[in-house]
């Protein structure tokens, strides 16, 4: 194991199983597309409030999940956040059988969310300067 400080996408695209917490690194795990656990922790206070005013309603909270629309990557939360369990989710996610379509999945992900946003940055801005 290598402890590296920085450089958060080149090390993930350099692991063959990515542990993270749930977040925009999840989206850039999977830009990467490399497997991962997803894990998230919240407060006692915060944790109460979401379930007694019901504020969380998505089957999921991690992106690769959320934009699938299905589970493609385990997520667990509060209690279950512990070695225990991440330790054999990890190790699960290193012996994936269906990792090609993993990466598929994450490919077809990834290919939904481009929009080609610069060309169309740059025509809004010459039809702005057009108009």
């Amino acid at each position: 194991m290598t402890l590296v400080d920085g450089n958060a996408q080149q090390v993930m695209a350099a692991s063959d199983v990515v542990l993270l917490a749930s977040g925009t690194a999840t989206l850039e795990a999977m830009l990467v597309k490399r497997p991962m656990v997803v894990a998230y922790r919240l407060s006692l206070l915060t944790t109460f409030l979401l379930k007694t005013l019901k504020l969380f309603k998505a089957p999921f909270f991690a992106q690769p999940n959320l934009l699938a629309g299905r589970q493609v990557v385990p997520e667990y939360f509060n209690d279950e956040v512990r070695a225990a369990v991440l330790g054999p989710a990890v190790l699960a996610q290193l012996e994936r059988a269906d990792r090609d379509q993993l990466v598929q999945t994450f490919a077809s992900i990834h290919e939904t969310l481009r929009r080609d946003a610069s060309a169309r940055a740059a025509e809004a801005i010459v039809g702005l300067l057009q108009g």
